[in-house]
């Protein structure tokens, strides 16, 4: 074959490898329905059930992740949605636009947006009351949750139905994907003895429910008695994490940026109750821990030979900006998810937490009432302290898991 010949063979081959990998590349016809398909609950309500709230006047508690498809927001959609009044906004920890940091008090204001008075749920009061719903109709509720018990906005809408059951007014929750997936059940279930405001009714570290249905649950099993609608969303099956669905990934949090890091959190978020820093002040909080007097070869050298399932360590150094060791360098481990379904996030962060334990036995330290509230007990926490493996705390736990998994079938609503 000539030069020139060789030449004209490889172009060819070339461009048949392009468009093979731009066929494959290309989303079939069945993709592109299945996106056009799926609609969240905010979409259907607007869509197909506006007679939940036309000719009403309407409270909102929501917060940035409370958006549509092309990203606009609940509250601007709602307040110019034809026969629908909206009168009052909610926000939740962090506010209803996000701009205020864990644990960080949240005042009533004015909405700059759409003008409309926002009251807080995460400052002098955790709960409407009655003055906050006067002429209030019906609450509807649309807030991402992240599929770990400890995340307060569960129990934001826990308190929002209770009370709109005591001002006798509806309360309508919009369905959202649980970003973790619907199937995956894990960790212990909450002790009633610990219950709080990150966790308030005995359910898993992780639940593997919608906001939705666990809207159903609370409401059945532990008697609020609300009047409650849940707005089901279309084409979500329980199999699907968020990157499944063609929805973008708004962050629910400051220190909630990605996919990832919601996977991590139901066991990475545990370490908040310890003098480790738990990566908040960086880029990857919940997959960064470390402390100034940790060896992070040794750390990760120590957890990889575990061979946990779906999950590697690797040894990093980091300075948080704020929170723990703020300005101080650090060593630790990055916890990666190498394959999502079989990486259980509640025994990795426990395994991490047991491994720094034992290592610096005269450094590392609990703060035991937030970790034991954390967790849900404080069987686990001591375990920690006796030397018990984790695999033992696992198998002390399955048979609390195993009923919370018979109760929580009565309230599924996706196969």
């Amino acid at each position: 074959m000539t030069i020139d010949r060789a030449r004209r063979a490889g172009v060819a081959l070339l461009a048949l490898l392009a468009c093979a990998v731009s066929f494959a590349a290309a989303p079939s016809a069945a993709d592109k329905d299945s996106a056009a398909d799926f609609q969240t609950g905010i979409e259907v309500l607007l869509h197909d059930r506006l007679d939940l709230i036309r000719g009403k006047h309407v409270g909102l508690i929501t917060n940035p992740t409370g958006v549509n498809r092309e990203l606009a927001s609940d509250a601007d959609l709602l307040a110019h949605t034809p026969g629908v009044h909206l009168v009052a906004l909610f926000g939740p920890e962090h506010g209803i636009r996000g701009a205020h940091q864990a644990g960080a008090s949240v005042g009533s204001e004015r909405d700059p947006v759409t003008g409309l008075p926002v009251y807080s749920l995460y400052g002098k009061t955790r709960q409407p009351t009655p003055e906050m719903l006067k002429g209030v109709d019906v609450l509807v509720f649309d807030i991402q949750a992240v599929g770990a018990r400890f995340y307060t906005y569960l129990y934001t809408m826990a308190d929002a139905m209770k009370a709109a059951a005591a001002a006798h007014i509806p309360i309508i929750v919009l369905d959202r994907p649980n970003p973790i997936g619907g199937v995956a059940v894990q960790g212990p279930v909450l002790d009633p003895k610990f219950a709080s405001f990150v966790g308030e009714y005995p359910i898993p570290l992780r639940y593997g429910m919608t906001i939705g249905e666990l809207a159903g649950l609370f409401n059945g099993e532990f008697h609020i008695g609300a009047d409650l609608t849940v707005v089901k969303m279309r084409g979500w099956t329980r199999s699907m994490y968020y990157d499944d669905t063609p929805l973008q990934f708004v962050m629910p949090s400051p220190n909630m940026p990605t996919q990832t890091t919601a996977l991590v959190y139901p066991g990475m978020g545990l370490v908040e109750g310890t003098n480790v820093s738990e990566g908040r002040g960086t880029t990857r909080p919940f997959e960064l821990t470390g402390a100034p007097w940790i060896d992070a070869e040794q750390l990760a050298r120590v957890l990889n030979d575990k061979h946990l399932p779906g999950a590697r360590f690797r040894p990093v150094h980091f300075t948080p900006t704020f929170s723990k060791y703020e300005g101080k360098s650090c060593n630790g481990v990055e916890v990666h998810v190498m394959d999502r379904d079989t990486f259980n996030p509640v025994v990795v962060g426990l395994t991490v937490i047991a491994a720094i334990h034992d290592l610096y036995p005269q450094k590392f330290a609990f703060n035991a009432s937030d970790f034991d509230r954390l967790v849900g007990n404080d069987w686990i926490r001591q375990d920690i302290e006796k030397g018990v493996p984790v695999s033992e705390m696992r198998r002390r736990w399955q048979k609390g898991l195993s009923r919370f998994e018979k109760v929580r079938q009565k309230y599924l609503l996706y196969k």
